[in-house]
């Protein structure tokens, strides 16, 4: 049967990259059981039970050939993935297959390897968060001393500078790094605590020697990388974990989508394009239309990975007791699809910043458009100190020709005049050059362009810096 002839999850044919996509295959997650369980005989083995070196051997030989439709078979007639590719691995290794996930119940492989896979995948996503800063860093610094228009409410606002803009975007994705790490730093495993955490069955296969079972589990996390395991569980694991590494992932997206509106918003200005392929066509009606398709996307998976925190948000809030199997389904289905959207996020944003194009030019225009408005304070303070203005007189002078301007602008569609008027009005006394200097958009920026650098300079180059090992990261969009 061909792919086409049924559903196949666009999260892995256009959204996310190869590599994310090879950590939650199941060749990842199949292999690492039986890592699992070669660890497990390893460390019973290690402490004093009778297997022996070529049982172990011979597991080791068949970690990676997997023979999924002799399991796909098992599964079918047992209804149990974990016994399934047990026997699986038994027929495989017919000398180990006695003591093949000995004194192991299924989560032992289960939640085990969904750790280690999430321990994977957020190392994969903190390359692309940090590539994508160190992106967004070098626009910042092109652009640190553009001014531009600044906005609140969507209205026109005192101007920053697009590099200013830029570390707002950064600072967002720098919270979300240090929230990854966290998380990271604080992954643990389930262990080997048998079907309600007790550790009743490796106690019977230690002959009630507690110290053995407490280094039975020791070493299977040193064998696996991991510092610890969790202290205390029931069958599985805290589900809350899931949500901790889900909020890390939901964050992510809620920084992206953020950086996307504005990407939209400004290109509806059309102060900047996001990349924007030769033959690429934005609308199959309007020949001449230049959506910014990327961004629109981002948005939308950022919208799936933001709403697919509810999702170990509610399996963590109903789990029974030592365990149900009501996540089961569900966090097959959430947890690598969150991960391979924010892949594909944070590829589209790679993408879209490095290829942002700005337009001075039209930053200009809209400047030119508001700034007489914004300068008439520093008219009116520069009139009274430097020409003998009387503050009140000059003050309903500007409100008079503020109101004609706006007149002009809104009933007539009219350019903004304010300036002219004033300039024509003796009682302020300006010459050309004053009022020119009076209006230079660097006047109004403030302090952005020394914020930008000093950001740059005091916390993201050092932060990259130290990181660049793991800087790097393409980002390549087929569709």
């Amino acid at each position: 049967m061909s792919n086409h002839e049924f559903y196949v999850n666009p999260l892995s044919t256009r959204y996310s990259g190869e590599e994310m996509k090879r950590i939650f295959s199941d060749n990842s997650k199949f292999s690492t059981w039986r890592k699992l369980w070669v660890a497990l005989a390893e460390s019973e083995k290690e402490l004093g039970i009778g297997i022996t070196d070529e049982q172990i051997a011979e597991m080791k030989e068949h970690i990676y050939d997997i023979d999924f439709e002799r399991a796909a078979e098992h599964e079918h007639e047992v209804r149990h993935d974990v016994m399934a590719h047990v026997l699986t691995f038994g027929e495989a290794c017919p000398k180990a297959k006695p003591i093949i996930h000995l004194g192991a119940t299924s989560c032992y492989v289960g939640d085990n390897t969904d750790v280690i896979l999430m321990r994977e995948a957020l190392l994969r996503t903190r390359k692309m968060l940090l590539s994508t800063v160190s992106a967004l860093a070098d626009f910042a610094d092109a652009q640190k001393s553009q001014p531009t228009l600044a906005y609140t409410h969507f209205q026109a606002a005192q101007p920053t500078t697009l590099g200013k803009r830029a570390t707002l975007w950064i600072q967002d994705l720098l919270m979300d790094l240090e929230n990854l790490d966290f998380q990271l730093k604080n992954l643990k495993l389930l262990g080997c605590k048998g079907t309600t955490g007790t550790g009743a069955s490796f106690l019977e296969l230690f002959d009630g020697d507690a110290e053995k079972v407490k280094l039975l589990e020791k070493k299977i996390a040193e064998k696996t990388g991991f510092g610890s395991c969790f202290a205390v569980s029931g069958q599985t694991y805290t589900r809350k974990m899931d949500f901790y590494v889900l909020e890390v992932l939901s964050g992510i997206a809620q920084s992206a989508s953020k950086f996307a509106g504005d990407v939209r918003l400004l290109s509806h200005l059309k102060e900047v394009d996001e990349p924007f392929e030769s033959k690429q066509i934005g609308s199959s009606a309007m020949a001449y239309k230049r959506n910014p398709m990327r961004s629109e996307r981002i948005a939308s998976l950022s919208r799936y990975v933001i709403c697919d925190l509810m999702n170990p948000a509610v399996t963590a809030a109903s789990q029974w007791l030592e365990r149900s199997l009501d996540d089961s389904a569900n966090r097959r289905i959430s947890i690598p699809e969150a991960f391979l959207a924010v892949d594909g996020i944070l590829n589209l944003y790679m993408n879209v910043i490095s290829g942002l194009r700005a337009y001075p030019a039209v930053m200009k225009k809209h400047l030119d458009e508001e700034l007489p408005f914004l300068a008439t304070e520093n008219i009116l303070m520069y009139c009274v100190k430097n020409k003998g203005g009387d503050r009140q007189v000059l003050h309903e002078a500007i409100r008079e020709h503020s109101v004609k301007a706006a007149e002009q602008v809104k009933l007539y569609g009219k350019n903004n005049d304010l300036l002219d008027r004033i300039k024509s009005d003796p009682v302020f006394g300006l010459t050309d050059e004053e009022l020119k200097e009076l209006t230079s958009p660097a006047t109004f920026t403030g302090m952005a362009e020394q914020q930008t650098e000093e950001y740059l300079a005091g916390t993201v180059r050092p932060i990259l810096e130290k990181n660049k090992e793991f800087l790097g990261c393409g980002a390549v969009v087929d569709v």
